[in-house]
């Protein structure tokens, strides 16, 4: 759709394409299409290596993400795990330091918030929240989404407590979005942690250096890719810092204001095949 900086020819081959999920290669429907199932395994024909690089944990993927042939790693939790597909092998780690989850716990404790914690590959919620969820829907969330991704206990904050050594993320959602500016505003002052959000409600609080793009820094250290020969795709601030690592950023039509201005190009939306129409750009029309 339309080009903001770099074009084709000043990229290196690309290699590695990085792709968020929901809101940018997954449509409406929470699926990845046909069209872009067979560019990514036109891409991998080409040795190009296709990395799913999600907010989501890894028992929050898509189960269609486990049947797509040629698929090697998944970058989960904003960074904070890299998982090899082949054999389900965590690989990389990066939680937060158990003083800054206190640190978190000080601020957002006893307040009236939806807080969340994604905790050795799964995501948690206050059972009561759950209960109100499943009784009453969600008219700010994806009530079917929190049902089929979370798990309930009860009392949240404790039993980020009890796993303190073990938080890859925590995770707040606000109906009222004045308070998720105070909220950023006040959390972003504590050290050991990064601050960001993937959709319009909610903050997401990760370690100190955890982003998709120190995972993938990492990753391309293991399979000998340099920034120039990488593609990212995304639509979030939490999208941002991998598709600045990029030699090619993408962003999705659909995207919010900040990552249309961060990429070098913006494609189509989620629902029509932005993902697939980029790959076919950047890496299928290369020589």
């Amino acid at each position: 759709m339309e080009q903001n900086g770099k074009s084709n020819n000043e990229t290196a081959c690309i290699k590695m394409v990085a792709l968020d999920l929901d809101g940018t290669t997954l449509n409406r429907h929470k699926q990845i299409s046909p069209r872009t199932v067979a560019a990514f395994d036109r891409a991998m024909e080409k040795g190009c290596h296709i990395v799913v690089s999600t907010g989501r944990t890894f028992y929050s993927l898509p189960e269609q993400i486990f049947h797509i042939r040629g698929l090697e790693y998944v970058i989960t939790s904003n960074g904070a795990h890299i998982t090899s597909l082949a054999d389900r092998r965590q690989i990389y780690e990066n939680n937060i330091a158990p003083e800054a989850v206190l640190a978190v716990l000080e601020k957002i404790e006893g307040r009236n918030m939806s807080i969340e914690t994604f905790v050795s590959g799964r995501a948690y919620i206050d059972k009561k929240e759950f209960d109100e969820v499943a009784a009453f829907g969600s008219d700010y969330r994806d009530a079917e989404y929190i049902l089929t991704t979370r798990n309930p206990v009860s009392g949240i904050c404790g039993f980020m407590k009890e796993n303190i050594d073990r938080i890859e993320n925590i995770s707040l959602n606000f109906r009222d979005l004045s308070e998720k500016d105070r909220y950023m505003a006040e959390l972003s002052t504590l050290a050991g942690i990064t601050v960001t959000s993937s959709f319009i409600h909610n903050l997401e609080i990760g370690g100190s250096n955890t982003s998709k793009a120190s995972a993938l820094r990492f990753l391309m250290d293991r399979l000998d890719v340099s920034p120039s020969e990488l593609m990212a795709c995304g639509d979030s601030l939490n999208d941002q810092r991998m598709l600045q690592l990029a030699a090619v950023g993408v962003a999705v039509a659909n995207a919010c204001p900040q990552i249309k201005e961060t990429a070098d190009y913006v494609t189509d939306s989620n629902d029509e095949d932005g993902v697939a129409k980029a790959i076919e750009k950047f890496v299928l029309q290369q020589n």
